[in-house]
């Protein structure tokens, strides 16, 4: 009896320590998104996005992978800041979902912009590694 209650509470550790180790990694692959489109790094971005991954953006349109990756491509897109913040990480099993903050500006086809918003992204582990599958964000009216 005690080794089973023993095998059980190591158990919920080593569960409890895998899930903060995912979460970990999840708003590390955030951070690195955020610095792959700073720097126009299309291939990182082409990385961190299942095949399948599609972004709901405020507008209300739909973009799949291609399109974003074609968009970080782009070096009339020139974003001077990138950062995400709080950021709460919440495990299912395989799927992470990851709400947080943002604060973008910089310059697009020549002309200035900033934003702040919510976003919501979903990630899978898939093929033995995180990938963002889905993205949806808001953006936050100006004053």
């Amino acid at each position: 009896m005690r080794f089973a209650s023993l095998l059980c509470g190591l158990l919920y550790v080593a569960t409890a320590l895998a899930s903060a180790q995912d979460a970990a990694r999840v708003i590390a692959m955030e951070n690195a998104w955020n610095r792959a489109e700073q720097h126009n790094d299309a291939a990182a971005v082409e990385l961190l996005l299942s095949d399948d991954f599609v972004m709901t953006v405020a507008e209300g349109e739909l973009y799949n992978k291609a399109q974003i990756v074609a968009s970080v491509r782009d070096k009339s897109y020139k974003p001077d800041l990138l950062e995400s913040s709080d950021m709460v990480v919440r495990p299912h099993g395989g799927t992470v979902i990851v709400t947080g903050a943002y604060h973008e500006k910089g310059v697009d086809k020549g002309k200035p912009w900033e934003r702040r918003g919510r976003f919501t992204d979903t990630w899978m582990f898939l093929d033995n590694r995180w990938q963002c599958v889905a993205s949806h964000f808001s953006v936050k009216p100006g004053k």
